[in-house]
């Protein structure tokens, strides 16, 4: 009965964490997406007025669009190409998911930020709540994967192991494990799809989910390349995952 009990727990931890962060999502969507067709409308009209312009503006004109240019790039806006970049979203859904995946674990690329009060105001209380939450899930799959180093310990008991044998090949196994599915396996993955190099994909692997995150690789924001749909929600649920393997090196 306990053991049904604590399956039930773990269950309902799972859902609402996911839940969590779909609702999340979704509100930040909703509170960024206006915001941001304005910034590239006015990155937009800029661009026009400086190609029609551009002859005769004088030296302050042009320190002062390269200034507007600078932030609306760090707005996460990039006026190049046609009216097709109005059509695809900093703040579409899988996006926002990331985003929130990212808020919670800490991670904070600071690539994509919020910029209405709104927005600013409900990550905050997000965060506020979204953090606490996110290290109770990840300590509840890590007692989990436990489970399973114990189980795998005492299997290996029974076949006339000694017990610091048992540890040192249990940590081992699920260190290399973990090393091959969330650092080496994802990297041929961002290797292919982002077009770097597999040693960048190692590094961003391990600066993210060291949760250490510079900012300076992000998946998804090559404005060349095209990305299936829901890319980013799949690497914020490897983010997750990623990050309850690192908590159960620190069980073990």
């Amino acid at each position: 009965r306990a053991m049904c009990s604590g399956k039930l727990q773990t269950a309902l931890l799972v859902a609402g964490y996911f839940v969590y962060l779909l609702v999340g999502a979704a509100v930040f969507q909703a509170l960024e997406r206006t915001a941001e067709r304005q910034e590239k409308m006015a990155a937009a009209q800029m661009k026009e007025a400086f190609l029609q312009n551009f002859t005769q503006l004088t030296v302050a004109e042009m320190e002062q669009f390269m200034k507007n240019l600078i932030e609306a790039i760090q707005n996460g806006v990039y006026p190049v190409g046609n009216e097709s970049q109005f059509e695809e979203s900093n703040w579409d859904f899988s996006n926002s998911f990331f985003f929130a995946g990212t808020v919670v674990s800490t991670i904070g690329y600071g690539t994509l930020h919020p910029k209405t009060v709104g927005g600013q105001i409900f990550c905050v209380f997000f965060a506020l709540f979204g953090i606490p939450l996110n290290i109770v899930f990840l300590h509840r799959v890590g007692k989990m994967l436990s489970l399973l180093c114990k189980k795998l310990g005492k299997f290996l008991y029974e076949k006339g192991m000694r017990k610091k044998k048992i540890k040192f090949l249990t940590l081992l196994f699920f260190l290399a494990t973990g090393i091959l599915v969330f650092l080496c396996l994802p990297s041929v993955f961002f290797q292919i799809t982002e077009g770097w190099s597999y040693s960048e994909g190692i590094y961003f692997a391990f600066i993210t989910l060291s949760t250490i995150g510079f900012g300076d690789y992000v998946v998804g924001k090559q404005s060349d390349r095209k990305y299936f749909s829901y890319y980013r929600v799949l690497v914020a649920i490897w983010i997750i995952f990623g990050l309850a393997w690192i908590a159960l090196l620190f069980n073990l």
